[in-house]
């Protein structure tokens, strides 16, 4: 049995409950070594099998993840051994391996990380989805594509598009295998409840750890409960927004009870049972209570080494120190030969007994070696013929105590007991002594293979070991450039800028480097430099190197490279900056046929006129992505920067046509980190267009898709822009709340999503007619350093209304005369009807008619039904002040209609409000059609399933379960009073987004 541990049990029964019921849960299970983790796993197991109730503490019925983040354990932990020691007691009987009650069985998929030094992407994964890999066909293609590449069951890896492709192919999106584990996770539970455990989380090769949380993050209702154990202190498994359950120590009785019942063979001897034996097993059980601390594997495990130690020997040695001690001694007792096979299994990573025993046998070692160490408990044999160490303490402490030539023997013995591949080049590797041509390309090879399969982090490592291992010091430096470019991709921004110093402090003195010059060699090293500051948020530093490291000495081609993400940088620093950008790429000669060439092009004419600059016309940016596919531009990645330089001035169907195409394209190829940009640009063309409800159900999806996939800059921008939303309904509330934590971010720099958070403000106070607040914002955003921000131009009029309402119109005066100068650069017919609002607002009373009645007229060019609501709204105010009452209400009740239709309820109330002061009734406000019960998500699924999509299509498009999809509809039905999908498309509404 478990020893205190009945809340720690009861959690794990809800999420198991929850499965049973459909629902899917996720725990992170943390404590120090030997506190019991693997105890709770093996908990978990025999439970999920059993099919009973959840053991001691019972289960309340609550929801799967009641738990939740941060929640507080009784202060008790469990023992820590794991396996089948004899002292862990079966609650449920012998075997344990059928349902009872007549609960659902579990299908139970189980792995365990490895201390490695090398990485080999997503080799904890394919370990855990193994059994699984005969549902991978009723994947959506690109995700079971994705899946095929990352376990290497292709020839060549699939690049994005699916398609197969030689070694330049683009790397797998490595966030798309996230999504294709919740994909083959759910498949898995179609059948029945699924639990997988995976057990030293902290050593789970990067590939692994990132998709298992991305999958965790988005497991709702498919019946899988996902439970991890990680160790405080070593390793790194982060896993913000997952529930977690600290372990603490046994409180004193549950310590003893577990000291007490441990069997003959785990205690002490107890000898004769005399007195003096008595008294000598007490104070040896009293020096283990006090040494042990309450760890559980402290607690087995000591009793026997201290009992041989002299009572005086007792030291402050950390308690995970005193514990290898312990096992340090019980492997020294072994024979030589069973020490050379332990220190093999303990450096195979696998635990392979195949290779084990072929490479023991190398050294000296046969199979007979073996029974010595499973005797006693230290390794045991699993059910499919691999090797499994008692506790992973025990192979760290072989690994150890190993003297530094025994261990480099057993990788070069075990490389040579492996087949041709990944692993055997990386044993090899580790037992090299000294620079190794043939094993540097080997290594090469290999770090190709896994950038390709999505897993950069394990490319840098290839890379950065066959640095050492090359005795040619150019493409030493070559591969350390291309290991810092991998450290990039995956994210390790300190590793990628350690690995660019080495690499930058190489090449003085090199003539060459691979051909290339060694200017493109210091150029693409300091490019990985600004890429880690500008995704910490130091802009300034991003941008200075970026510009240094655009010189003339290099190729123009990797010269736009860089110049585009200076652009990016510069955008958040200010126009200066902006400029000195954009004059570097105009004196830039791009050859016709670049792919950089169409891009560069448009965002010079987009962006010089923000900055004061002279540009070329505007072309029409379906002629740009034409020229740019022709050039090989890779369309969803090349293309997104065109695609916000559309919005700069003012394109917004174009913005809209573009954005609505790219998240096609990325949804078909599984181009997954790209989605959050395309769809913040796709919700911003729909905000501008009137599309309110589609724009909060566009951005809600890449809020969600950002977070999960942990890029902070769209989170920050997305939530900033769902404030703007939550203004325009009058939500103060959420407006508040997400344009606070838009703004909570890392690092000095202001987020990302400033400039809409002030927007979304400025806005909310105004509708609620808090001009002075309204004012103060706006102002502020006008006219700082972000003027040039598409949201901060674009709230210029909401600037006009309040300083007008405060009787200041002088404080809009500058940031009005650049918004005009924009409009004409734009010709856009909305763009010059908002100018004349302001004209309106700002002029002499005899002026101001003619201005608002110009601006309606322009107003029907576009459909801009907001922004023209709120030009009729200020006409028909204008109108009453002016005692003309008849000809003011057609005007209010015009702009009433609409803020109802879109939801902007302060802007009704204050339509409302206006037309009761001309005396006429109000009409009464209109019902909410049904749509506007459903959540954003709820609503683009019906949406979807109106159109005919199956739950496996919609699925495959949001990047959801399929058993998600239909608790959705589920939810759905109800709310809008249909009883199927068929019924869908008849509602009003649901097909035209209205």
């Amino acid at each position: 049995m478990l020893f205190g541990r009945a809340e720690e049990q009861a959690a794990i029964g809800r999420l198991l409950d929850g499965a049973r019921a459909g629902r899917s849960g996720v725990l992170v299970l943390r404590g120090e070594p030997g506190i019991g983790k693997s105890a709770l796993l093996d908990h978990a197991e025999r439970v999920a099998l059993a099919g009973s109730g959840p053991g001691p503490g019972g289960a309340d019925g609550g929801a799967a993840g009641a738990t939740g983040p941060g929640v507080p354990g009784p202060g008790e932990a469990g023992e820590g051994a794991a396996g089948p020691d004899p002292w862990y007691e079966d609650e449920f009987g012998a075997g344990g391996s059928g349902p009872a009650n007549g609960q659902p069985p579990f299908r139970v998929v189980r792995a365990t990380g490895v201390e490695y030094e090398a990485e080999l992407p997503f080799a904890g994964l394919s370990l855990l989805l193994a059994p699984g890999l005969d549902r991978l066909a009723a994947l959506p293609a690109p995700q079971r594509r994705a899946l095929e590449a990352a376990f290497g069951l292709t020839d060549r890896p699939a690049g994005p598009s699916g398609a197969s492709s030689g070694p330049a192919a683009p790397a797998a999106d490595r966030l798309l295998a996230g999504l294709a584990t919740l994909a083959l996770l759910a498949e898995l539970a179609a059948s029945g409840p699924l639990l997988c455990l995976v057990d030293d989380a902290q050593w789970l090769d990067r590939a692994s750890a990132e998709a298992l949380l991305l999958a965790a993050r988005r497991l709702g209702n498919e019946g899988v409960v996902l439970l991890f154990a990680a160790r405080d202190g070593e390793g790194s498994f982060p896993a913000p927004g997952l529930p977690e359950l600290p372990l603490a120590a046994l409180p004193p009785a549950a310590a003893s009870a577990l000291l007490a019942a441990l069997p003959p063979g785990r205690d002490l001897d107890r000898g004769s049972g005399d007195a003096q034996d008595t008294a000598r097993i007490a104070a040896v059980h009293r020096r283990v209570l006090a040494e042990a601390r309450g760890n559980p594997l402290a607690l087995t495990e000591l009793p026997a080494a201290l009992a041989a130690e002299q009572s005086s020997a007792v030291g402050a040695v950390p308690l995970t120190s005193r514990l290898q001690l312990a096992f340090h001694g019980q492997v020294s007792r072994l024979p030589a030969a069973t020490q050379t096979l332990l220190l093999v299994a303990a450096a195979e990573e696998t635990g392979d007994l195949r290779v084990v025993l072929s490479a023991a046998a190398a050294l000296g070692a046969g199979p007979e070696s073996l029974p010595p160490a499973e005797r006693p408990g230290l390794l045991r044999l699993s059910a499919d013929e691999r090797l499994v160490f008692r506790h992973p303490l025990i192979r760290a402490a072989i690994m150890q105590r190993a003297p530094l030539t025994q261990r480099l023997a057993a990788h070069r013995a075990i490389g040579e007991a492996l087949d041709e591949g990944d692993r055997r080049t990386w044993h090899l590797a580790l037992a090299a002594t000294g620079p190794d041509a043939g094993l540097a390309d080997a290594l090469e090879r290999t770090a190709l293979r896994a950038g390709a399969r999505g897993g950069p982090s394990g490319a840098a490592s290839a890379y950065e070991r066959a640095a050492r291992l090359t005795p040619d010091r150019f493409t030493a430096v070559r591969r350390l450039v291309l290991a810092a470019e991998s450290a990039t991709d995956a994210g390790e921004l300190d590793r990628a800028a350690a690995l660019a110093e080495r690499a930058l402090a190489r090449t003085d003195g090199l003539p060459h480097l691979d051909g290339r010059g060694r200017p493109l060699a210091v150029a693409l090293l300091e490019h990985i430099r600004a890429t880690a500051q500008f995704w910490r948020g130091a802009y300034p530093a991003a941008y200075e190197l970026l510009m240094a490291a655009a010189t003339s000495e290099i190729e123009a081609t990797h010269t736009a490279r860089m110049l585009f993400q200076a652009f990016h940088a510069a955008w958040y620093l200010g126009e200066e900056q902006l400029a000195a950008v954009l004059d570097r790429l105009a004196a830039l000669e791009l050859p016709i046929g670049d792919p950089a060439e169409p891009p560069a092009r448009y965002l010079l004419a987009a962006a010089l006129p923000v900055v004061g600059g002279l540009a070329p016309e505007l072309p029409p940016v379906d002629e740009t992505v034409a020229a740019a596919r022709r050039a090989g531009a890779d369309a969803v990645r090349d293309l997104v920067q065109v695609c916000g330089a559309t919005l700069i001035l003012g394109r917004d169907e174009e913005t809209y046509r573009l954005a609505a195409a790219l998240v096609a394209e990325a949804r078909a190829e599984g181009a997954v980190g790209q989605l959050p940009t395309l769809l913040y640009f796709l919700a911003e063309a729909e905000l501008f267009h009137g599309r309110h409800r589609d724009a909060e159900v566009t951005a809600t999806e890449g809020l969600a898709l950002a977070a999960d996939t942990g890029q902070r800059q769209w989170v920050s921008q997305l939530r900033s822009l769902l404030a703007y939303l939550a203004a325009l309904a009058g939500a103060d509330g959420p407006c508040t709340e997400l344009a606070a934590a838009a703004l909570d971010g890392p690092g000095s720099a202001p987020a990302a999503g400033y400039p809409w958070a002030q927007w979304a403000s400025g806005l909310l106070d105004l509708g609620q007619g808090r001009a002075g607040l309204a004012a103060d914002r706006l102002e502020r955003l006008a006219g700082g350093r972000f003027r040039h921000h598409v949201s901060a131009t674009r709230a210029v009029p909401d600037l006009v209304e309040a300083v007008v309402r405060l009787g200041e119109p002088e404080r809009a005066a500058e940031p009005y005369e650049r918004f005009a100068r924009w409009a004409a650069v734009t010709g856009r017919p909305w763009a010059q009807a908002l100018v004349l609002r302001c004209q309106a607002l700002l002029a002499p009373p005899e002026l101001a008619e003619s201005a608002y009645r110009s601006a309606l007229e322009l107003h029907q060019r576009d459909h801009r039904p907001f922004e023209q609501a709120r030009t009729a709204l200020l006409f028909g105010e204008w109108l009453r002040r002016e005692r003309r009452r008849t000809e003011a209400r057609s005007w209010l009740t015009t702009a009433l209609e609409s803020f109802e239709q879109l939801g902007a309820a302060p802007w009704a109330d204050r339509a409302r409000a206006e037309l009761t002061a001309t005396g006429s009734t109000a009409p009464a406000g209109q019902a909410a059609g049904p749509l506007a019960a459903l959540t954003p998500q709820e609503l683009q699924i019906v949406r979807l399933a109106a159109q005919g999509l199956t739950n496996r299509d919609i699925a495959a498009q949001l990047f959801l379960s399929p058993r998600t999809v239909g608790h959705h509809l589920y939810k759905a039905y109800p709310k809008l009073g249909v009883a199927s999908r068929a019924e869908l498309s008849d509602l009003d509404g649901v097909l035209t987004g209205t």
